[in-house]
């Protein structure tokens, strides 16, 4: 093993390392490890302390602990149900003997023999004939006094994130020869200054103590190292990407206050405050002779479209082309019907372009919407003609090309950002350079969400955005008026909806993901299907049982998109009562009407989550109700339900919820490959904050990283694996 790791580097694939046969060679490529880096870098998410070996006269029931002694005898039975086979064997101490049985376990015979020594650890449980150490792990010794080398008892143990057939203790017996070969070898990235100041452990300490710690204080010290380090890689890259858009070219667009303020005069309500401050910092970005790249962040119902409509009006009028992608054609219908409505004074010509339909429509204002071939309206847009292009991904496939010149594309809105891949953002700014008098322009970019993001990931994975804040809804909305429902009222809660609908009201009943407690998940599950089965009884039995004489229809993700939209058409057009969804509903569903939303199994949902729903009603003159389902007994799961309740403001919730459930939980977070060790560290908001100002204050003394090479090429491996845009 020796000689072939001084052969190997970091960058060394699995497949050539000793001891991964090419099966465990794909179960560990399930967990993203293809490299020695990617080994070394798989940390325990927990530790089991069994570094306290005590005596056998010592030990009690109930309790966990760890023993040292010989297998006086070995051997195999099983049960009387013949169903499972039992491992049982004696071990004695100089203090005395304990019985110690294994489940299901019966190579262990071959493995153990009488007369071994054996470190074992795990919990003392009563039997009929006393006391047992109950399926432990165990290790042989060769030292009997010494206790050398253990990997697996004696010691702290770590425990990592496994797969099927992928065990903790399979991982442990790879990757400890591993970093013996590999601990002195290991670049230190981080420069001396700052692991002084910050008093961080030496790379060669903290790859050694993060896997197998002296103590819990040097583990949570190598995680604290850890945490830092790859807080800094990401805080450098967003950083270094913001300092190259600087020197990027952009179209510079004047303010035209006079025609904000007349697209503004047609509105039948006044800009909120927070709208105001937005709309302003966005188009002093667009004077700018450089790219704006701004996230437009607030809660359901806030008036972010209305925001970047100011913003696209001022970009057409200056005579250039406006991109308006969402990430799901009824949303992107949507939107073209409300562009339409609002730019009718305006002389625009409107184009809608989605994946799924061999027609599209174009719409020149003051005339009839048209329905035009996909190449007629490719060709319009090619030349120009096209003020605002609305679309779905469609957009970002290649023979999509805006105007030449100065009628290209200048602005690009993307509406929940968080639905798009990063490659996908940034293929729309990044492949769409213009030629405006010998430049090469980038469009202005301005991304929207109704999910709040925490101030931590604000600062971190969208750190190269600037960022604008509507945080407060428009005048004369009534409260929601929001409700943990338990099954005991439940009825009571129906005969309530029921009346709603005599009123002519409407309602939403969403139902969660089903998640599944097994280690192997089936295809369906994988697909989707299991949610949509779930839907669909639940939905038989609302209409035949629950609400016979309501009209009810269903919405789910497996749905082709015309039968989305007629479902959404019939709904909003008062043909429904009742909408019983799966999460689909999440984004972009506008029904005035609706004043119920009845969320099942609340507790699978995260408070951001479950807020964004609660935004679908509430948008009327009427009151609105949130109804939350939950036969949860968890005390946790009523303090999460009960924050919802005490609080309207999406963006403290999204703390609450990063603290609660992790950044994990959000919206797209799982794309961005980042380890589970420092997606916690994401709810240390000091931690954060210290990174960058480490980062920024390296890349003022050095911005090409000239004198750290090795910290530059970590950070290129870095960018390749963490896919940050």
């Amino acid at each position: 093993m020796k000689t072939m790791a001084m052969a190997m580097d970091l960058s060394t694939p699995i497949e050539q390392i000793a001891r991964i046969g090419v099966v465990f060679q794909k179960k560990l490529k399930k967990l993203g490890i293809k490299t020695v880096r990617d080994i070394l870098y798989h940390f325990p998410h927990r530790y089991e302390d069994f570094s306290n070996i005590i005596p056998i006269s010592k030990v009690k029931a109930n309790e966990n602990c760890c023993i040292l002694g010989e297998i006086l005898e070995i051997k195999d039975s099983r049960t009387w149900k013949r169903k499972m086979i039992l491992t049982k064997a004696v071990v004695q101490d100089k203090t005395g003997a304990i019985k110690v049985v294994w489940f299901n376990q019966p190579y262990l015979t071959k493995t153990l023999k009488p007369k071994d020594n054996v470190c074992l650890a795990g919990k003392i449980t009563i039997g009929d004939d006393g006391l047992h150490l109950s399926n432990p792990a165990y290790e042989k010794i060769t030292n009997y006094k010494t206790q050398t080398n253990l990997i697996h008892t004696g010691r702290i143990v770590p425990v990592y994130p496994e797969t099927e057939g992928l065990s903790s203790r399979w991982l442990r017996y790879i990757i400890k020869p591993l970093l013996m070969s590999f601990k002195n070898r290991i670049p230190e990235i981080i420069p001396k200054e700052i692991i002084q100041k910050e008093k961080l452990l030496s790379i060669e300490k903290a790859i050694w103590q993060i896997h197998f710690p002296d103590s819990i204080t040097l583990a949570e010290k190598a995680q604290k190292r850890f945490s830092f380090e790859e807080l800094f890689l990401i805080e450098l890259a967003v950083l270094r990407a913001r300092m190259k858009l600087n020197k990027e070219k952009a179209i510079a667009i004047p303010m035209d206050i006079e025609l904000v303020k007349k697209f503004v005069k047609t509105f039948s309500f006044k800009l909120t405050d927070a709208q105001k401050k937005s709309t302003w910092q966005i188009l002093k970005d667009l004077e700018k002779p450089r790219p704006m790249n701004r996230l437009l962040e607030g809660d359901v119902g806030s008036g972010k479209t209305i925001v970047a409509l100011i913003a696209g009006l001022e970009i057409i009028k200056a005579g250039y082309q406006v991109a308006f992608m969402a990430p799901t054609e009824i949303l992107a219908k949507q939107h073209f019907k409300e562009v339409s409505s609002r730019f009718k004074d305006f002389n625009i010509n409107i184009g809608l372009l989605t994946g799924k339909e061999d027609k599209f429509i174009s719409k020149k204002l003051k005339e009839e919407t048209i329905e035009i071939s996909r190449n007629k309206l490719l060709e319009k847009t090619s030349m120009g003609e096209i003020n605002i292009l609305i679309g779905t991904h469609a957009l970002i496939q290649d023979k999509v090309k805006f105007g030449p010149g100065p009628s290209g594309l200048a602005l690009v809105i993307l509406d929940e950002q968080h639905r798009f891949g990063v490659e996908q953002r940034a293929k729309l700014t990044r492949d769409r350079k213009g030629t405006v008098e010998g430049q090469s322009p980038l469009p202005h970019l301005l991304s929207m969400t109704a999910t709040p993001i925490p101030r931590s990931l604000a600062l971190t994975i969208y750190g190269d955005l600037d960022l604008s804040l509507i945080d407060e809804l428009p005048k004369g909305r009534k409260k929601i008026i929001t409700k943990v429902i338990p099954p005991a009222e439940r009825e009571k809660t129906y005969d309530f909806i029921k009346k709603e609908v005599k009123k002519g009201r409407q309602i939403f009943i969403i139902y969660p993901r089903i998640e599944s407690g097994k280690t192997e998940i089936t295809k369906d599950e994988i697909s989707g299907w299991t949610e949509v089965k779930a839907v669909k009884e639940e939905y038989e039995r609302l209409s035949k049982e629950i609400f016979p004489k309501l009209k009810l229809s269903m919405l789910h993700g497996k749905m082709t998109p015309k039968e989305k939209e007629r479902i959404m058409q019939g709904f909003k057009n008062k043909k429904t009562d009742v909408l019983v969804s799966t999460s689909v509903i999440e984004v972009g569903i506008d029904i005035p009407n609706a004043t119920v939303m009845l969320i099942e199994g609340a507790e699978r949902f995260g408070l951001a989550q479950l807020h964004q729903f609660r935004g679908r009603v509430g948008r009327s003159k009427y009151q609105s109700y949130c109804f939350l389902f939950t036969d949860s007994p968890a005390k946790k799961t009523h303090q999460r339900l009960k924050a919802l309740i005490s609080s309207e403001n999406g963006f403290e919730l999204a703390e609450k919820d990063l603290k609660i459930r992790g950044p994990g939980n959000f919206s797209g977070a799982r794309q961005w490959g980042i380890p589970d060790l420092i997606m916690n560290s994401f709810k240390d908001i000091s931690l954060v904050e210290k990174t960058r100002q480490t980062a920024k204050e390296l890349l003022e003394q050095d911005p090409e990283l000239k004198n750290y090479p090795f910290l530059l090429e970590r950070l290129k491996q870095f960018r390749e694996t963490i896919h940050l845009e």
